[in-house]
C-alpha cells in the first residue's frame, strides 16, 4: 500500500518524443520551470518489442525455474515468518521466444495454486491507470501539464498539483495516516460486502496536503484522483475503460478490474480478518477492492500480469514514445512506473510491485532482454524483491 515521504530533488522536464504528444493542447509547447513539473529527459525511443513467443520453455530449463518457487515454499515451511518466504507462490515469464509459467504451495485457505489462480496485484493497478492517463493526453483528451483541478474538483485538488506530478508521486497529497486506514477497516470490518466510491474512500484522507513539486511521497489517493479523472474525461466507468482501451488489445483475458468486474476462477482463497469468513467472488473483498479500485484493486493471474509488461512497456500497447515517457526519471518511480534500473542483475529493469494482506506481487521487464516476470506470492508483507532476484539469477543463465 503506501510508503513513507522521501525527498527527491524535482528537475526539469524535456522530451523529444518522436511523434508523440506530451498531452498538452499545443503540441510545441515546452513546461515552464515555474510550474514545478519534474523534468526528465527520455533517450532514445527503441522499436517495440516483437510479437510474443509462443513455445514453452525447454522442461530442462523449465524445472530450474519451477525448482525456485519451491525453494520459496520449502523456506516457508522451516522459517515461516521469513521475508523471503511464502506459502505459494506462482510466477510466469514472457519473451519474444518462449513463455513459462509455474506455481508451488497453496493459498491462505489451503488450496493449491495453478499458474492460472487469480489473486491481487495490488498496486501493479496503478500501471493500467497511467497508461490510461496517457492514452487520454496523446488524443488530447487532457493535459498532462494541466492541474488536475480542472477534472476533478476536490479539496485534495486544490493545491494546483498537475496530472503529471499525480502521476509521480510529485503532487504533495499525502497517502492516508495510520490512523485513517485504522477507521477505513473499522468500516470495511463493519460492511465487507459494500462497494466503497472513490469519493467515500478519499474522505478518509486527513494527512495535510504539501505544495506540488517539492518531494516525492507514495500515495494511494493519488491514484483514486487519477481514476476519478479518467471516468471524468471518457465519461464511462473506470473498469469499462481500462478493459476496452488497454486489457482487451493487450490480449488479457484473466485480469479483472475490481470492482466492476469480478476475478476469473480459480481464485486464491484469502483470510483477510477485514472480509469476514463469507467469500463474495472479490479478492479479497468487495469493500477491499472497491476502495482500493484505481490504486490497487486489480485481480490476476501471473501470465495475465507478464503478459501486460510485455505488451506495455515493450511499447505495443500505447506505443513506444509514451512507454518510454513512463519509465523516465531522475529517481525510483517513473509516472506509474517503478524503476529498478540494474538492481535484478539482467538489465535495466521497471515495472512495478504489490501488497495486500494475504498477497505479495511484482511486475518486472527487461527491455534489453525483451522479457517481461511476473510473481505472486499467496502471502503479504513479504519481500518480493528477493524471490524475483532468485528467478533472475535462476533465469540469467538460461538466456544463452
Amino acid at each position: 500500500m503506501g510508503r513513507l515521504p522521501v525527498r527527491r530533488t524535482a528537475a526539469v522536464l524535456v522530451f523529444a518524443l518522436a511523434g508523440c504528444s506530451l498531452g498538452g493542447t499545443d503540441k510545441n509547447t515546452v513546461p515552464s520551470p515555474t510550474t514545478n513539473v519534474p523534468v526528465i529527459t527520455v533517450p532514445e525511443i527503441p522499436p517495440p518489442f516483437p510479437d510474443l513467443g509462443t513455445a514453452s520453455l525447454e522442461p530442462a530449463k523449465a524445472l530450474k525455474l519451477q525448482a525456485v518457487l519451491a525453494g520459496i515454499v520449502r523456506r516457508h515451511a522451516t522459517i515461516p515468518e521469513a521475508e523471503s518466504a511464502a506459502r505459494g507462490v506462482t510466477a510466469a515469464i514472457v519473451t519474444d521466444r518462449w513463455i513459462w509459467s509455474g506455481a508451488a504451495g497453496q493459498d491462505a485457505v489451503g488450496k493449491s495454486l495453478t499458474p492460472d489462480t487469480s489473486m491481487s496485484v495490488a498496486s501493479i493497478t496503478k500501471t493500467f491507470v497511467a497508461a490510461e492517463v496517457m492514452r487520454l493526453a496523446r488524443d488530447e483528451q487532457l493535459d498532462l501539464n494541466a492541474p488536475i483541478s480542472a477534472y476533478v474538483k476536490h479539496t485534495l485538488t486544490a493545491n494546483q498539483a498537475t496530472v503529471r506530478q499525480h502521476l509521480s508521486m510529485m503532487s504533495g497529497v499525502l497517502d492516508y495516516l495510520p490512523a485513517d486506514y485504522a477507521r477505513m477497516d473499522k468500516a470495511i470490518s463493519a460492511a465487507p460486502g459494500r462497494h466503497w466510491t472513490p469519493q467515500q474512500a478519499l474522505a478518509y484522507d486527513t494527512a495535510p496536503t504539501a505544495p506540488p513539486g517539492e518531494f516525492f511521497a507514495y500515495s494511494n489517493p493519488n491514484y483514486l484522483l487519477l481514476g476519478l479523472m479518467i471516468e471524468k474525461v471518457t465519461g464511462r466507468p473506470l473498469a469499462e475503460v481500462l478493459r476496452h482501451d488497454l486489457a482487451a488489445p493487450a490480449g488479457l483475458q484473466h485480469a479483472a478490474f475490481q470492482d466492476g468486474e469480478k476475478p476469473q476462477p480459480p481464485v486464491a482463497g484469502d483470510a483477510d480478518p477485514l472480509c469476514g469468513t463469507e467469500p463474495d467472488a472479490y479478492v479479497p473483498c468487495r469493500a477491499v477492492a472497491s476502495r482500493s479500485a484505481a490504486s490497487a484493486g486489480l485481480a490476476a493471474d501471473a501470465p495475465t500480469i507478464a503478459r501486460w509488461g510485455y505488451e506495455l512497456y515493450g511499447g505495443r500497447v500505447i506505443g513506444p514514445g509514451l512507454a518510454a515517457e513512463m519509465t523516465a526519471g531522475d529517481g525510483e518511480y517513473g509516472l506509474g512506473t517503478m524503476l529498478f534500473t540494474q538492481q535484478f542483475g539482467i538489465g535495466d529493469a521497471v515495472g512495478h510491485t504489490g501488497d495486500m494482506p494475504d498477497h505479495t506481487s511484482m511486475l518486472l521487464v527487461i527491455g534489453s532482454k525483451r522479457l517481461s516476470i511476473a510473481m505472486i506470492l499467496a502471502e503479504g508483507n513479504k519481500n518480493v524483491r528477493t524471490t524475483m532476484s532468485e528467478l533472475t539469477a535462476a533465469l540469467q543463465p538460461l538466456l544463452g
